[in-house]
């Protein structure tokens, strides 16, 4: 029947508190049956027990139910202990289901429950919206037949109204609430940054341009007002209207001037374009660092705050920018794009720099300030021809939204078709990007608007061997090699198969059936089963300068898969190259890998089908800290100067990662592609983590990662700090990875 469970600790005087309470539901004895628990099921439940419940949980997430709160977030893990499996877990909420996803790998339930075959896959994840009335939350888990069966209940009551200080601890999706919960500035917090600008040393003036014509005049004032409610005090802003026909506009512009000395103004006799009146703003600045803005849009008041807060930390910094938002119709802030770290790959696909974008002074005017002819473009123009000058190091990202693109008619952040001739501009700029660099390369249309950049092969095509390790299971290896041979253009492979203890008829007669092919090889290891070693060996068998790493599960979807991968691999700063892969289902599988997700790592954008991806990520070319060794591309002599994968600490899992991360620690970048493209089987030929000596080897990967690599799990570059390492990556994370600088003063 019900029960209240509650748990409590014991404080000095044997004084026990109790911390949480919970109503639960246990079977009776009738609900058991007349049959006996089978005896593996006695060695973790109690034998004396004949009421224990058929359905074992836990709850991991939320772990207070006090809260009233319109979105919750509910994980755990949920068994049969016996009887029909459990197959699916769902909420019931005030007469609506909440599908939950169910079949998370859990580990460390594995190895709690060693003889249960459910356990590993028994975590679940799903998202509730409370009703505004008091309701009975219950969770159910479905077997096959589709019954049925309550495991959980739980009161619950959202709020009446939306509190200005709301209590979400959950909101996925929901950005208004992160915006109220995490980026609101109070009273206190600006007296404390005013109080923390005191102790800079390094106090830069910002000169901030402000390109203008025939804008609303209420966007403009919005624009002008929001540099003048900047926290930080030392700034110029250099406004130009070029010829606008509407006369409000420049008495709008005179007046803002009257009223700050700051202000510069200055009216063009004739329309010039966005480019040329750039330049004259850019003219009339005398400060250390430009910073760009649109005549429509607007700064948070601590953009300058933050930026002179990285100058402090770095003086060296050439470049910098920020993550950015919108603003709709009705000027509510929305879409947000939380970028990466600066990615070099990525930028040549979009420019997602875009806003809020500082330069210093002296490098945006020896690269020329802005071109005629780039208009639409011109910012993408400029920031190509600075990151040619300048480091990687002396670029830096700043994880927060400081600045808000409006949306309106014929604007970009509507739709990038609102300016077609912007795409063109962009084409051009990346294409004489390349000839400035001499790179081999040409630039062109990619997905929706973005760009591509086509690598070429200055000499003939190098010899490339694709080692790929197998057992048995010559139902996947046979249409793997059949698609590669069929379907590869690329004229110079080899194909090394590293055979471990193969002894099912069909995959030795398929085998024999290869020895009359001289671009196939199959080299003999015998032993328990170690991912890393048996790639280790292949590579050293191998012949080819280029390395490819395959699973025997993969089938190849398109001829030019390996001229992509080794156009991208053949570049010097390019140390392993990735692939798109997807499921049989035409789900993704792998869109790169994302550190810290899950714990140590996790793939981006996996099981979308026909979405873009965020910010259309999921189909550009770009950086990543790491990508599956189930296709990936490496130069041998780069492969075996690190020693190829960790055979000793990771033989199964994380080898890849690890791989990566130290190929990253030797100055490279990981790429990843979605122009090579492959079906994957995932784990077919070795099975999942189903017994406990292989869950003990996974935990023991887990812990060397976090052991080995923590910090960088922590804040992966690729990703951001404002973003979920949850389930459900890409979206909002609740609370962001980022601290108030100005607290710790």
């Amino acid at each position: 029947g019900k029960s209240l469970l509650a748990l409590e600790c014991r404080q000095q005087g044997d004084r026990w508190r109790p911390f949480f309470q919970q109503q639960v539901i246990g079977a009776t004895t009738e609900d058991l049956g007349d049959e006996p628990l089978p005896a593996e099921e006695l060695e973790y439940f109690d034998p004396d027990n004949r009421a224990c419940a058929r359905l074992q949980f836990w709850l991991d997430r939320p772990d207070d139910w006090s809260r009233k709160v319109r979105h919750v977030h509910i994980s755990g893990w949920c068994l049969a202990a016996y009887g029909e499996p459990v197959t699916a877990v769902r909420a019931r909420l005030g007469g609506k289901q909440f599908q939950a996803t169910y079949g998370i790998t859990r580990p460390d339930i594995a190895l709690a429950f060693e003889q249960h075959p459910g356990a590993l896959r028994s975590g679940f994840s799903l998202d509730v919206v409370v009703p505004r009335l008091p309701t009975t939350l219950i969770l159910e888990a479905g077997d096959a037949q589709g019954r049925w069966e309550p495991f959980f209940e739980q009161r619950v009551h959202g709020p009446l109204f939306w509190p200005e200080k709301d209590e979400v601890s959950e909101a996925v999706g929901n950005y208004r609430a992160w915006v109220r919960l995490y980026d609101r500035l109070t009273p206190a917090d600006r007296a404390a940054i005013r109080a923390h600008l005191a102790q800079f040393q390094e106090q830069p003036l910002f000169s901030i341009l402000l390109p203008v014509y025939n804008t609303n005049p209420k966007w403009l004032e919005h624009a002008i007002e929001s540099v003048r409610a900047q926290l930080y005090p030392r700034w110029e802003l250099c406004v130009v209207d070029d010829a606008s026909t509407d006369p409000r506009i420049w008495k709008l512009i005179e007046r803002s001037a009257g009223q700050d000395s700051r202000i510069k103004i200055r009216k063009r006799a004739q329309n010039g374009h966005i480019c040329a009146t750039s330049n004259d703003a850019l003219q009339m600045a005398t400060g250390d660092f430009i910073a760009l803005l649109d005549h429509d849009d607007e700064l948070t008041p601590t953009a300058l705050y933050f930026a002179a807060l990285e100058l402090n930390r770095d003086p060296q910094l050439q470049l910098l920018y920020s993550d950015e938002d919108k603003l709709d119709r009705h000027g509510h802030r929305c879409d947000p794009y939380f970028k990466p770290d600066w990615n070099p790959d990525l930028f040549t696909s979009q420019n997602y720099i875009s806003h809020l974008s500082i330069y210093r002074s002296e490098l945006i005017r020896a690269a020329g300030g802005f071109r005629v002819g780039f208009e639409g473009s011109q910012d993408y123009d400029l920031t190509l021809r600075c990151v040619e000058r300048i480091e990687a190091s002396q670029i830096r990202h700043i994880p927060r939204v400081l600045y808000h693109w409006r949306i309106a008619e014929q604007s970009t952040a509507t739709f990038a078709a609102a300016k077609p001739y912007a795409h063109e501009a962009a084409i051009k700029a990346m294409q004489e990007h390349l000839d400035r660099l001499q790179i081999a390369g040409s630039a062109g249309p990619d997905y929706g608007d973005y760009l591509r950049v086509k690598y070429l092969r200055r000499n003939n095509a190098p010899l490339v061997s694709l080692v790929i390790p197998t057992r048995d299971r010559a139902a996947f290896l046979r249409p793997c090699l059949e698609s590669i041979l069929a379907k590869t253009e690329y004229p110079n492979y080899e194909i090394v198969v590293v055979d471990n203890d193969s002894s099912e008829a069909e995959t030795l007669d398929y085998f024999a059936s290869l020895k009359g092919d001289q671009r196939v090889r199959i080299c003999r290891v015998p032993g328990a089963f170690n991912y890393s070693k048996l790639n280790n060996f292949g590579v050293g068998q191998a012949r080819g300068s280029l390395i490819a790493l395959l699973n025997n599960d993969l089938e190849v979807m398109n001829g030019g898969w390996l001229e992509e991968m080794v156009s991208h691999g053949l570049r010097p700063e390019i140390g392993a190259v990735g692939a798109r892969l997807w499921y049989p289902d035409k789900t993704m599988q792998h869109g790169g890998v994302i550190l810290g997700a899950g714990g140590v790592a996790g793939h981006a954008h996996a099981g979308l089908r026909n979405e873009h991806g965020y910010f259309a990520r999921a189909h550009l070319i770009q950086n990543f800290s790491a990508v599956t060794a189930a296709c990936m591309l490496v130069r041998k002599a780069l492969y075996l100067e690190l020693g190829g994968l960790d055979e000793e600490h990771l033989p199964v899992a994380f080898n890849d990662v690890d791989f990566c991360l130290r190929l990253q620690e030797k100055g490279f970048r990981i790429l990843w592609t979605p122009h090579s493209e492959l079906y994957h089987h995932e784990s077919a030929s070795r099975g999942f983590e189903d017994t406990a000596s292989k869950q003990k080897r996974f935990l023991a990967e887990v812990d060397y990662m976090n052991q080995k690599w923590g910090h960088a799990l922590e804040a992966d570059p690729c990703y951001n700090p404002n973003l979920s390492l949850g389930q459900k990556l890409f979206t909002l994370a609740f609370p962001p990875r980022v601290s108030k600088p100005w607290s710790a003063t």
